[in-house]
């Protein structure tokens, strides 16, 4: 049985976007299957009894090597901030491309705990810095100098020692340029390096926690518990900084969507499912509730949403164990039209990532597909006709065009950059000033525009003309000529509205990086846990690929 695609028009929404979760795909488990077979080790290790000083982890292959040099740092109370203007951290890290030298140390230790005002160089390949949980931090020191394994229901609760603020890549600051690394077979799938940084960073804050203990009560401090370790992972603060990233890598996000379409597609085709894959898909899904229950924040739009995620699957559960019948074709598929029948956007999308468990078979060579050559689909076929752009905007942007951008609710935002950080920023139009300087990200009413353009020019003239005379469209020409080839390349949503919530592309880009229990602090920033429940880089060579249900 040929199953179709999902409709891009509805799956490349905003609301459905910022339901997406974890799943095989996402990046740090692929990270993590990618280098299980890696050796792993901590080569340097000099702190001082306060937690401050150098330390260096490394993965190594073959003659591949790549190292975290980890920098901590001793910083006032009044100095630490996880905002983006802050110029001082707990700790700065830079991955290494190879093996570093004493020279590369010591210039390193002058450039990378400055960040973005600091130099880099090719040998270089990601940067990042992050604040300790202080009264987290300072609590697992306490219990652990005194001989005491710290609560972990609390640990648990909070996730995380230490959170970071950035992870930068791809020739920031003088780091490596894509180009030079991008053909390393074990680093191809997307943010493998920016991966690999934030994993060694967790492993860097229990060996901190641990040192300081020691050095507090050496007569009596013990090292923190390696279960509670696992249930650990790395905090992380983002802001509308990620936004505009996937808007303006259309095929990079075509990509990602499309490898989870894919797989949806062919799950929904086996005709016959195995009573191993069955038992596997549903105790995934039982274990993972307790991901849902555990799953705290103080932000009512998202206790809603939590609320509602769990009735909906609790009932869900309970379809399956009593009427649902395993024993018939195409289960999956059945399975699929009840949850679009039922239940809500949330759930559907957290049971679609759960179908995944079984198959390796079908994800993992998918992984392999979800980078983008982006510059290869740069130009635009100017030799095309305007009527045959009109007719791509008609079937790839049907729910774009019937927006009204003349009503101030559609036209309401404006997106630009912040002097102070070059960092996008969110505004309202009839509020603030500034309008003029609009970064162009509103995709949706530009599209309408050209839209209205082209429906008053003639059909027969070249696309090059039509450019000729309207350059400000060009964008939008380029976008529409790569969704006619990369049907989930665009937001078929209007991200200037009045109604738009930010965090729903946060959500989308975190939720295919891995990020667990997304805990918004307003409609525009939120935090994260990654690689909570995750083994410890000693136990990877044999680890449970399901750890994140466990």
């Amino acid at each position: 049985m040929e199953i179709p695609l999902r409709n891009p028009n509805t799956i490349m929404k905003l609301s459905r976007l910022g339901s997406f979760h974890q799943s095989k795909l996402s990046f740090l488990r692929s990270f993590l299957k990618e280098f299980k077979d890696w050796d792993y080790k901590r080569d340097l290790f000099k702190l001082n009894k306060y937690g401050y000083g150098v330390a260096i982890y490394s993965f190594t292959k073959k003659k591949r090597t790549y190292s975290l040099i980890c920098f901590a740092n001793e910083l006032n109370e009044d100095e630490r901030s996880d905002r983006v203007i802050a110029t001082k951290w707990d700790a700065a890290f830079t991955l290494f491309d190879g093996v570093p030298t004493n020279q590369d140390i010591e210039r390193l230790k002058n450039e990378v705990p400055k960040q973005e005002v600091g130099r880099l160089s090719y040998k270089e390949l990601t940067l990042s810095r992050a604040n300790k949980s202080v009264r987290i931090f300072n609590y697992v020191v306490e219990n652990l100098s005194n001989g005491v394994q710290p609560d972990k229901k609390l640990l648990e609760s909070v996730g995380y020692l230490y959170r970071t603020t950035a992870v930068y890549g791809s020739g920031k600051f003088g780091l490596a340029d894509r180009f030079r690394i991008k053909n390393r077979e074990e680093i191809y799938g997307p943010f493998r390096l920016e991966m690999m940084l934030v994993y060694l960073v967790r492993q860097f804050t229990f060996d901190q926690v641990n040192h300081v203990a020691k050095n507090k009560n050496p007569k009596k401090a013990i090292n923190l518990d390696q279960e509670i370790c696992r249930s650990l992972g790395i905090g992380n603060s983002t802001g509308l900084g990620m936004a505009p990233f996937i808007v303006n890598h259309p095929t990079l996000l075509n990509n990602w969507i499309y490898a989870r379409e894919i797989s949806l597609k062919k799950i929904r085709e086996i005709k016959k499912v195995s009573i191993k894959d069955k038992n596997l898909f549903i105790n995934c899904l039982k274990k993972s509730i307790k991901n849902v229950i555990s799953w705290n924040t103080e932000s009512e739009y998202q206790q809603k949403k939590i609320k509602n995620l769990l009735s909906d699957l609790n009932k869900f559960i309970q379809y399956l164990d009593n009427e649902f019948d395993f024993n018939q074709n195409f289960v999956f598929n059945k399975m699929y039209l009840h949850l679009e029948r039922n239940f809500g956007e949330e759930c559907n999308e957290y049971v679609v990532s759960m179908m995944m468990e079984p198959y390796d078979n079908i994800v993992s060579p998918l992984i392999k597909q979800m980078s983008s050559e982006e510059e290869r689909y740069f130009n635009i076929p100017t030799e095309r006709k305007v009527i045959e752009l009109r007719e791509i905007l008609e079937t790839k942007y049907s729910k774009i065009l019937s927006i009204d951008f003349t009503k101030n609710e559609n036209n309401f935002k404006f997106w630009f950059i912040s002097k102070n950080k070059e960092e996008p920023r969110l505004a309202n139009r009839f509020d603030e000033t500034g309008s003029d300087l609009e970064q162009p990200l509103a995709i949706a009413r530009d599209i309408k525009k050209l839209y209205e353009l082209l429906c008053v020019t003639e059909n027969d003239l070249s696309i090059a003309k039509f450019l000729s005379q309207n350059n400000e469209l060009r964008h939008v020409v380029r976008r529409a000529f790569i969704v006619e080839k990369f049907p989930y390349a665009e937001i078929q949503d209007n991200t200037i509205s009045k109604e738009i919530m930010p965090i729903d592309m946060l959500r989308l880009k975190l939720s295919f990086f891995g990020a667990l229990k997304f805990d918004p602090r307003s409609d525009k920033w939120l935090r994260i846990c990654m690689f909570q429940g995750a083994p410890l880089p000693a136990e990877l060579k044999n680890f449970d690929d399901y750890w994140v249900y466990n």
